[in-house]
């Protein structure tokens, strides 16, 4: 069985820059329930440490991890962050993590206020930091994608059956913790018959789907996997990208990537900042902005069920991921 090193991680090492600890909620119990109520408020005691909670914040941090050129997504997404400010009153950050294992502890940690996950990213911040989803993206009307296995133009496989029946192909993918370029089609392979990954393929993460797409270019590996269509990137480097790299086939759907918000951000900011954000579905400029970061060309409300096929994946691969 292959083993996934990532949940081993020093997760305090993973995360990219110093962050500025944005204000807590109070705690939940509040000490407000004492079993007696002498007319006095103290029954929305938990009520009114939460609006002070939200008068103590000035700056919200939002987290992104690369899909693509880890040094232009800050620019990228900068007007962004100002925007948000405009719309909300307080200074916005925007803030680059290492990877998604950062991402999830800084929202854990409570320093990251809003964080673009993706669905797996996701479940685990929900698992393991309470994080809550409050939108998904929109790509071209679609609220969910497929992963796409790509393999050279001139290569002999035909299906994404194939590649079960045939051993010691070498797969690139972006990182073990990216849903459609693991997770979705580590499951579908298995469903084909792979019983140990590692023994069947040769893996080779490569940092971003950009990154496995070119190591097909580069004749590094026999087939990639990705988000759809990842070619897209590639056109103004590589025109010839639709002709060279061929599409071999698709998993099930997937839900899109997420907003999400740190756990004990007040009810009254969670609320704010869904509707900022929807507000950029009818903003050209804002949806230029999402486009440009992470392909998104419209933002939905979202709901943690809807994520419950991401957890039934996480579910088969659970004991191989926390080793």
């Amino acid at each position: 069985m292959f083993k996934k090193k990532f949940l081993s991680v020093t997760l305090g090492l993973a995360v990219a820059t110093a962050l500025t600890a944005c204000g807590e909620g109070d705690d939940a119990e509040g000490g407000a329930d004492n079993g007696t109520d002498d007319g006095n408020g103290e029954d929305t005691a938990e009520e009114n440490g939460d609006e002070e909670a939200a008068d103590d914040i000035d700056e919200l941090i939002m987290g992104f991890v690369p899909s693509q050129d880890a040094g232009e997504i800050a620019d990228t997404a900068q007007p962004l962050a100002d925007r948000l400010s405009e719309e909300l009153g307080v200074d916005v950050e925007a803030s680059v993590m290492v990877d998604y294992v950062g991402l999830i502890e800084a929202m854990r940690t409570q320093q990251v206020d809003i964080g673009f996950l993706p669905p797996f990213g996701f479940v685990q911040a929900e698992d393991r930091a309470g994080a809550e989803v409050i939108l998904k993206a929109e790509r071209h009307g679609e609220t969910s994608y497929k992963a796409q296995y790509t393999v050279p133009a001139d290569s002999h496989l035909e299906t994404v059956e194939d590649l079960a029946n045939e051993e010691g192909l070498t797969w690139a993918y972006a990182d073990d913790l990216s849903t459609s370029g693991f997770l979705f089609p580590a499951s579908q392979q298995k469903e084909f018959g792979v019983e140990d990954l590692d023994a069947h393929f040769n893996r080779v993460t490569t940092g971003g789907h950009d990154n496995a797409l070119i190591a097909l270019y580069d004749g590094a590996a026999d087939f990639a996997t990705t988000f759809d269509d990842a070619r897209d990137n590639l056109a103004d480097e590589f025109p010839d990208v639709y002709d060279d790299l061929r599409v071999l086939g698709y998993t099930d759907p997937i839900p899109n990537d997420t907003i999400s918000v740190r756990s004990e951000l007040p009810e009254q900011w969670k609320e704010d900042i869904k509707a900022a954000f929807l507000s950029f579905s009818d903003d050209e400029e804002m949806l230029e902005v999402l486009d440009e970061i992470y392909n998104w060309t419209g933002i939905a409300e979202a709901a943690t069920e809807d994520y419950d096929i991401v957890r039934e994946v996480f579910a088969e691969f659970e004991d191989e991921l926390s080793e």
